[in-house]
């Protein structure tokens, strides 16, 4: 065989060696990307299901937030009107009470808390340099509002009040303070 035929056979196997070598990387490359392919396949679908239940998460806390908000604030509605039910005096007749004479050195617990209250609210008119109530200027400072029978039936509790010498009557039908009242020790405010 003349040498160029040997060297043509050698450098024919030395191509293919090299191509075959390359097919074999190529090959490996595209196993390789097709796995990676599948990877981001499946990595998609956690991708998907995690941001759903993130999603999900966010709706939950957002609801459970407004729901307690709202919940709050009913709550804090109701408090605030029972509060309110509790600061509003109640001027009902209290069974058996009775609005004993005024007499120096009496104190003011001996009167039902309804007569307490208005007696409180003139005390503290005069205090501040204010003249008399009248009946319908004291139920609304006693937060009664002014209907009509809130307002009579605190005129009533009052006139009691003056007849028995704890309040003054004037002329012009608006009360006033009589007298300074006795505040018992340690009984808090009589007011």
């Amino acid at each position: 065989m003349p040498t160029s035929c040997v060297r043509l056979v050698v450098e024919g196997c030395a191509v293919a060696s090299v191509l075959g070598m390359l097919e074999e990387r190529e090959a490996a490359a595209r196993v390789r990307v097709e796995g990676l392919r599948e990877e981001v396949a499946r990595l998609a679908g956690v991708l998907e299901a995690a941001e759903i239940e993130l999603d999900r998460r966010v709706i939950a806390r957002e609801e459970l937030t407004e729901a307690l908000a709202v919940s709050a604030a009913e709550s804090t509605a109701v408090t605030m009107t029972e509060a309110d039910e509790e600061a509003a005096p109640s001027l009902a007749p209290v069974p058996g009470s009775t609005v004993p004479p005024w007499r120096d050195g009496l104190p003011v617990t001996v009167l039902a808390p309804d007569y307490q209250r208005i007696l409180g609210v003139l005390e503290q008119q005069r205090s501040t340099g204010h003249g008399p109530l009248r009946a319908k200027e004291i139920a609304v400072e006693l937060g009664l509002g002014a209907t009509p029978a809130k307002v009579e039936g605190l005129r009533s509790k009052a006139r009691r009040l003056a007849e028995r010498g704890w309040l003054l009557l004037e002329a012009s039908g608006a009360f006033s303070a009589g007298r300074p009242a006795v505040a018992v020790p340690d009984a808090g405010s009589s007011a």
